[in-house]
């Protein structure tokens, strides 16, 4: 007998009571476990790129806390490190890279790319042999243009100006850089979805820097392109789109995507978000220093957030991801408050 996986329901568009949860960055910082595992390893791309120790933090808050799905734990940047852009983290820094210009963008090479991921590749295979079989397993990416914000910079910077600089300055190049993102995208979340992922989530960390013409240019028209590629050798493919500070440019970017689920961010109006869910499932969108702040600030959140949006097809999460302050027993509340346990 089959085992129906309440996200998978939700993202066909049903509504499911209470509904499924799983949390953005939920294998992180806030868990003992899991800095117990990086401990050994050898920096944190050599986690990403260990199965055994990358299945072991992707099932870690699955055992705790029987979350709805698992994401598939790896880093956006894993893709630039693909086109050997010397990708490297910084311990109390974060990522670095070599920086890229027109003409390094002319000279990018995707060919090895798949060599380069069998690791990321075979955690997905493995994820879904160890899963429960009602646990969802997502894979995922980063979008072009929050990918291509670090490639151009070499590192994050506060409002991404370096990216936004060379999209305005050198338009045919940047273009070209965020197509062959989403091609290679695509090919990794079409590998994802062959070893075993249920569904796929698409990060655009960085959309809410864009203004209207850029953000139809450099973060819809590279998503559609991953969609429409995703779909042709998977037509049944599920993709949860996160346009993260999109505002009111959620409401067609879901339209001219394609993509099955809004994820929303906490800045996002329930009112909104309520228009938003007539047209298909959500996901989101509590914010997350209401985990740090304590169980009234999480009740009052999870509350607010369920009586707007839980008629209708919810997958209920953070409006981001978690963050290291986080006290692994309220995130414990939070899940059963969703459920209806707490």
């Amino acid at each position: 007998m089959s085992v129906e996986r309440k996200i998978m329901k939700v993202l066909n568009g049903d509504t499911v009571t209470p509904p499924p949860v799983w949390i953005m960055r939920q294998a992180g910082r806030y868990l003992p476990e899991y800095r117990a595992t990086r401990s050994k390893a050898n920096g944190f791309l050599d986690l990403c790129y260990t199965p055994d120790l990358a299945v072991e933090v992707t099932l870690q808050p699955i055992h705790r806390y029987e979350l709805d799905a698992a994401i598939l734990f790896s880093d956006i940047l894993v893709v630039p490190d693909a086109l050997k852009r010397g990708v490297r983290f910084v311990e109390g820094e974060g990522p670095r890279l070599d920086p890229i210009d027109a003409d390094g963008i002319a000279k990018l090479d995707a060919s090895g790319m798949h060599d380069h991921l069998v690791p990321v590749y075979e955690t997905v295979r493995r994820l879904r042999a160890e899963l429960p079989a009602e646990t969802t397993l997502l894979g995922f990416c980063g979008a072009p243009w929050t990918v291509a914000t670090y490639m151009i910079a070499g590192k994050g910077t506060p409002d991404q100006a370096p990216a936004r600089l060379f999209g305005y300055r050198e338009r045919a190049a940047m273009e070209r850089l965020l197509d062959i993102l989403a091609d290679m995208s695509a090919e990794y979340l079409i590998r994802q979805l062959d070893e075993g992922a249920d569904a796929v989530q698409v990060f655009d960390s960085w959309a809410s820097v864009l203004e209207e013409e850029t953000f139809e240019a450099f973060c819809v028209r590279p998503m559609k392109r991953i969609v429409d590629k995703v779909r042709s050798a998977k037509p049944d493919a599920k993709i949860i789109g996160f346009p993260k500070g999109a505002g009111t440019l959620y409401r067609d970017y879901r339209q001219k995507t394609g993509v099955d689920a809004l994820g929303l961010d906490w800045t996002v109006p329930l009112s909104l978000a309520a228009e938003l869910q007539k047209e298909g499932p959500v996901q989101g969108n509590l914010d997350p220093m209401r985990v740090i702040a304590g169980r009234d600030a999480i009740r009052e959140g999870v509350d607010r957030i369920l009586d707007a949006l839980g008629n209708g097809p919810l997958i209920f999460n953070l409006g981001h991801g978690i963050t290291p302050q986080a006290d692994p027993e309220d995130v414990g509340y939070l899940v059963n408050r969703v459920r209806g346990q707490a």
